[in-house]
């Protein structure tokens, strides 16, 4: 079975990939459909020879890929090799890599008793179990994770958003919805994540891979 990675190790062996949730992601612009595909085409071609396949979003003029070794949990050499095979096909292809665009959504729920709730949330949004979290199969919807409480917490909300987005994106996305008129509770645990609040005391977390490796 192969080693995992470390974080660190995972986002400097794929330089021109990002770190998002366990998951090495590319965004890629191209001039039309036709471009979008055949770059897609071209994945799939080297993904059959490798024999390790990505996570594939095909848009008009947009391709973002996925990888990660989901048989050990985590992003492996396996991974840096198939995304180095990748990277040549991009200027080959009219693309033109973007990462600002990047995120990944995930809802965190309050709770002094995730036991009790969590079987609700699995079957109202028909998502499966993966560790602590329930997360969709597909990938179409955000996972859901459950944060434990102390105490019930009556005054401040029980669900916040938790958006990860690049490492390089992070502070421009903090200061955007300051901008817009949030709030900033917390950057103790910065570059990990920042705690923000809307007007209404609604939170979200903006988070990134750093800080994050034992």
């Amino acid at each position: 079975m192969a080693d995992t990675l470390s974080r660190t190790q995972a986002q400097e062996g794929a330089p021109g990939w990002r770190l998002l949730l366990g998951r090495l992601m590319l965004s890629v612009r191209f001039p039309d459909f036709a471009h979008a595909l055949a770059f897609v085409n071209a994945v799939s071609d080297l993904a059959e020879l490798h024999q390790h396949h990505p996570e594939i979003d095909l848009r008009w003029g947009r391709v973002v890929l996925a990888v990660a070794s989901h048989d050990v949990g985590g992003i492996t050499e396996r991974d840096l090799q198939f995304t180095s095979g990748v990277d040549e096909f991009v200027a080959e292809h009219g693309g033109t890599v973007e990462h600002p665009r990047l995120t990944e959504l995930e809802i965190a729920i309050d709770t002094t008793d995730a036991a009790r709730i969590r079987p609700f949330w699995k079957a109202v949004l028909k998502l499966t179990e993966e560790g602590d979290a329930l997360v969709d199969p597909d990938r179409r919807l955000p996972s859901v994770w459950f944060q434990p409480l102390d105490e019930p917490r009556g005054v401040r909300n029980r669900i916040h958003l938790d958006v990860t987005v690049a490492h390089d994106e992070a502070q421009a996305r903090v200061d955007a919805a300051l901008s817009a008129g949030g709030t900033l509770v917390s950057d103790v645990q910065a570059p990990a994540f920042w705690v923000l609040a809307d007007a209404d005391g609604n939170e979200a977390c903006v988070s990134t891979w750093q800080g994050r490796d034992e």
